[in-house]
């Protein structure tokens, strides 16, 4: 499975505003849900918050991977957001955080999970690819970055 397998261009925004973790965890789930409806979000955001109260999914540099299982998903649904003013997400290197690649899995992904988030790491580790992200102009222009990378992606393995 792709990280591009996860994404479309409607779960892909930039300039989001969020007051705190609180309110953009409720703003992912909203994306990763998709109109499925008031419960399948709230099963989201509580998964999302449980993974969160195990400890961070901050990884530095301005980046974090939120991420979560739900019994309610029916496949692994992805979402990008860069934020218009960075949050305090609890980072290790304690930067505030302004690009979330969102992640919700059905509970049976164990190894597809462990994959995916290893591919986000991998994806993020690159300070140029961050940078990019940052200076795009428009969300087409981030999911065209994010296509591009998974086509390099693949094209090296």
């Amino acid at each position: 499975m792709h990280l591009l397998d996860l994404l479309s261009p409607a779960r892909v925004k930039t300039g989001v505003a969020a007051l705190g973790k609180k309110r953009l965890l409720e703003q992912l789930a909203s994306l990763l849900a998709a109109g499925e409806g008031g419960e399948t979000e709230r099963t989201v955001y509580e998964s999302l918050c449980a993974r969160e109260r195990l400890g961070s999914t901050g990884l530095g540099h301005g980046v974090a991977i939120p991420h979560g299982r739900s019994a309610r998903a029916g496949s692994a649904v992805g979402a990008f957001v860069r934020l218009a003013e960075p949050v305090d997400f609890g980072a290790p290197d304690g930067r505030p955080v302004d690009l979330f690649f969102a992640l919700v899995v059905p509970e049976h992904y164990a190894q597809q999970h462990l994959l995916l988030l290893s591919q986000l790491a991998e994806m993020f580790g690159d300070e140029a690819f961050r940078t990019s992200l940052r200076e795009a102009p428009d969300a087409a222009a981030l999911y065209a970055l994010l296509s591009d990378w998974q086509a390099a992606h693949d094209a090296a393995a």
